[in-house]
């Protein structure tokens, strides 16, 4: 045994420092997946407490580190083409008290009435903004897919009947779509989701398209993600704009 060793040991050399190159590469492939599935960024859109266009809208941040929600665009398919809106701002209207229970809603905490800010006592029109941090293995809700659907009819001038329009236009589906900043990368992160649209007399059903949430991750989808910030950075510029003129 040992003679048949001292003979071919050049050969088992090379077959030990093959095996152990193999091993090598193996943890180090090993590592840099635990290493880039801890640096990807996964962003999640489901349904809450209800199944049909009732359900609450929530995302979650399923990603090792905080996400920076910059925009929340949502695409209403329709029959006579999709609608792409910014929904990342909802107008609201605030009256005495209004103010402390979207504090409870944000915090969970109970306010006093002496925080009440008698600035809001009249009914007034509120722009609340949903951009912001969100932490890793947190989550927040946008609201009802119905109310999503009724502010981008609102926007768009169309007359709602319920939950459809009214007249022949028919809504067919609901893509939301996040555009994000992960950690102290340059380029923004996204994800999207398209939930099915459905009408049966009065009730309205709101199905998935997919089982899971598409990241948008890829070069690609990042510079595409870019140039549709820098689109919906302008569009809310000039509005901006045009309510600073409206207020004078």
């Amino acid at each position: 045994m040992f003679e048949w060793i001292s003979q071919h040991k050049g050969v088992l050399n090379v077959i030990i420092s093959l095996g152990t190159l193999f091993l090598s590469l193996v943890y180090a492939q090993l590592l840099y997946w635990g290493f880039r599935r801890q640096r990807r960024p996964r962003l999640l859109i489901n349904r809450g407490k209800k199944r049909d266009i009732e359900a609450l809208c929530i995302i979650s941040n399923m990603s090792a580190e905080s996400i920076f929600l910059e925009y929340i665009v949502a695409d209403l398919e329709t029959s006579r083409g999709t609608l792409t809106v910014d929904v990342t701002d909802r107008k609201q209207q605030y009256s005495e008290g209004d103010e402390a229970r979207d504090d409870d809603h944000r915090s969970g905490r109970d306010h006093d009435d002496d925080d009440h800010d008698p600035r809001l006592d009249r009914r007034d029109h509120h722009y609340d903004t949903r951009q912001g941090p969100l932490d890793s293995g947190d989550f927040l809700h946008i609201g009802t897919f119905s109310g999503l659907i009724a502010s981008i009819a609102e926007l768009e001038g169309i007359e709602m009947a319920g939950h459809q329009p009214a007249g022949d236009l028919r809504f067919h589906s609901l893509t939301i779509r996040l555009i994000g900043i992960y950690g102290p990368e340059d380029m923004p992160v996204g994800a999207e989701r398209t939930f099915r649209l459905s009408f049966h007399a009065d009730r309205c059903t709101l199905v998935p398209a997919s089982w899971d949430t598409k990241r948008l991750s890829s070069w690609g989808q990042r510079r595409r993600l870019r140039r549709m910030i820098q689109r919906l950075s302008a569009q809310r510029t000039d509005r901006l704009v045009g309510l600073s003129d409206h207020d004078d």
